[in-house]
């Protein structure tokens, strides 16, 4: 029997004492997949869990099904659930709701948890403010390790993890940390002043959560300490949370190269696709129309060598697909903080060389097949020129492209494919059928 419904049979058949006492060894990402599988009512399920892990599972649900999940339940009972939810939980349920929604939710937390929420609020959702949560074990160094391990005792349950404790001075400013390691190997009368550590990597509260990702990817911490810029601690950020927003950084970039939303689902409507597609579609029938006034340009020549017409989309496309590496590469380094000011220079060097070499390669091919299919050096001679020189002016575009969006404040990933496509297509057509006009004279 598949786990989900070993779960849902559990849920239905047991007691909520029985379930209480043993559901916590349970991941509320699995009791999520249970409940989606449940054909009757969510309710009946959700019912039989404790406040706590109906408030997990909310927080591991879509941003949409939050607040669905959330309003199952009477006013009194969601009042037990958000009380249970953890800070950086209740930002991300309310800002996937409406004004009205989210002061409904607002007005039933407690006055401390309320303002703290609102001043959570005014970050902007994308920066280490917005993504924060506010339940951290602070200590002061004149702590002795025993002091420490009884205060952990009793804040370590309402914090959001306890593997680092912050040591923070009379004016809340950050002065150190302390992992739980530290705390275990000790003697208990070991002042923390003496084993904490005092260069800390914190983040200011203002910060892009994309660089806070790249500084857990480099340091390999669990979380990482947000400050204001008097350097007083407000927050962490947690691993998990970052895991999760890197992969929808990665996922919106990997829609928007291809021109979609990155809201769009597999299993969504044909109006939520349409609407999603349809514009970028209208961009690309632009540039295509581009493309094609190039090669009305030439069309006498083409009258005059039919030929040409087999090979057009040869010289197009295979610029394209060079554009397309480099584009992919230089997006993915802007991404990941790899491409900087400092390596700008060395990176379009090496791409212009990657363009010749494999300008030379492939147009040496793609002469030698000209000249075969047509038996006319000449013909050779054009197709393998043009195809050198618009792979070389592909690397360059996708070099250009996304630098030049990044410095205007445009997201590269979301339009960079467009223009470095029309930039291969043209100048390949307008290569190609150049060449062949001004040699028109050994090709017929």
């Amino acid at each position: 029997m598949p786990y989900e419904m070993e779960l849902i049979q559990f849920l239905l058949e047991y007691s909520k004492e029985q379930i209480a006492e043993y559901i916590e060894d349970v991941h509320p990402a699995d009791i999520l997949d249970a409940i989606h599988q449940y054909e009757g009512n969510r309710l009946e399920l959700l019912n039989k869990l404790p406040d706590a892990i109906i408030a997990s599972i909310i927080d591991y649900a879509e941003d949409e099904e939050k607040y669905e999940l959330l309003t199952m339940f009477s006013d009194a009972k969601q009042k037990e659930i958000v009380d249970e939810m953890s800070s950086d939980e209740l930002v991300d349920l309310l800002g996937s709701i409406d004004e009205e929604e989210k002061n409904s939710i607002i007005v039933k937390m407690k006055k401390e948890d309320a303002d703290e929420v609102k001043e959570l609020l005014t970050y902007l959702p994308d920066t280490a403010g917005g993504i924060m949560a506010t339940e951290f074990i602070s200590i002061k160094e004149t702590m002795s390790v025993g002091e420490t391990l009884k205060y952990m005792q009793m804040e370590a349950p309402d914090a959001e993890t306890a593997y680092y404790i912050y040591v923070l001075d009379e004016v809340e400013c950050l002065k150190g940390v302390v992992s739980l390691r530290d705390i275990v190997v000790n003697n208990f009368d070991e002042k923390i002043a003496e084993i904490m550590n005092e260069k800390v990597i914190s983040v200011p509260s203002d910060m892009d959560q994309e660089e806070v990702g790249r500084i857990f990817e480099k340091y390999g911490f669990l979380t990482v300490p947000v400050v204001d810029y008097n350097h007083k601690m407000l927050g962490i950020v947690t691993v998990d949370d970052i895991m999760e927003i890197l992969s929808n950084e990665h996922t919106e970039d990997l829609y928007r190269l291809a021109g979609l939303q990155e809201g769009e689902k597999v299993a969504g409507t044909v109006g939520e696709s349409v609407k999603s597609r349809l514009p970028w579609l209208f961009v690309n029938l632009l540039t295509a129309i581009l493309a094609a006034t190039t090669v009305s340009l030439f069309e006498s020549t083409i009258s005059r060598v039919v030929a040409l017409a087999t090979f057009m989309p040869i010289v197009a496309g295979m610029g394209g697909n060079a554009g397309t590496q480099t584009l992919t590469l230089i997006v993915r380094g802007i991404a990941l903080g790899e491409f900087n000011y400092e390596n700008s220079k060395k990176v379009l060097l090496k791409e212009i060389g990657v363009g010749l070499s494999n300008g030379i390669a492939i147009g040496l091919a793609v002469a030698t097949i000209g000249y075969l299919w047509e038996g006319k050096p000449v013909f050779g001679l054009v197709i393998g020129l043009a195809m050198f020189l618009n792979l070389i002016v592909a690397t360059i575009a996708g070099f250009v492209v996304p630098v030049t969006l990044k410095k205007l404040r445009i997201d590269p990933a979301l339009a960079s494919a467009v223009f470095v496509t029309t930039v291969t297509d043209i100048l390949g057509f307008f290569f190609f059928l150049g060449l062949a006009t001004v040699l028109i004279g050994y090709l017929v």
